[in-house]
């Protein structure tokens, strides 16, 4: 079984953690139902951060996006959820893939959880890992998305 999908593999897809200062991401391959972190896009500026996903579109040749939308924790839409539906239509707009949408209400703080598990009491392991919280929580995302997916 191979850690990391191939790229271009027929099931790849990328899911993206939003946030105005970084966007974490994570790849995975359909038929496996596995996802794996990559580094986060830390560009602050729209432009930057769209050149930065075409370069990781051009790498990876997924057939599908997902997104999280953060929730409040009735389910209620705020100005978060807001920014990140009109990041996934962007990315439809852009770039003429689907974007499937996942409720990461609960994805920061488990990623978080991760972190401090991996990390155990160790400060510096610590917060180094906390620079990888955003693609671990759009893992995490991906991870949901595969769940979820009956095929």
């Amino acid at each position: 079984m191979r850690d990391m999908p191939e790229k271009g593999a027929p099931g790849t897809v990328l899911a993206f953690d939003f946030g105005l200062e970084r966007i974490g991401v994570a790849v995975g391959e359909a038929d496996l139902r596995s996802a794996h972190p990559l580094p986060p896009i830390a560009a602050r500026l729209s432009r930057a951060r769209f050149e930065e996903i075409g370069r990781l579109l051009a790498e990876w040749r997924p057939k599908r996006l997902v997104v999280g939308l953060p929730l409040g924790e009735d389910g209620a839409a705020h100005e978060a959820t807001r920014r990140a539906e009109r990041f996934a239509r962007q990315l439809e707009g852009r770039f003429r893939l689907p974007v499937a949408r996942v409720d990461e209400r609960y994805s920061s703080a488990a990623a978080e959880s991760r972190v401090r598990a991996a990390a155990g009491a160790r400060r510096a392991a610590q917060a180094a890992r906390r620079r990888e919280l955003d693609s671990l929580s759009a893992q995490l995302i991906l991870e949901q998305f595969f769940d979820a997916d009956p095929a």
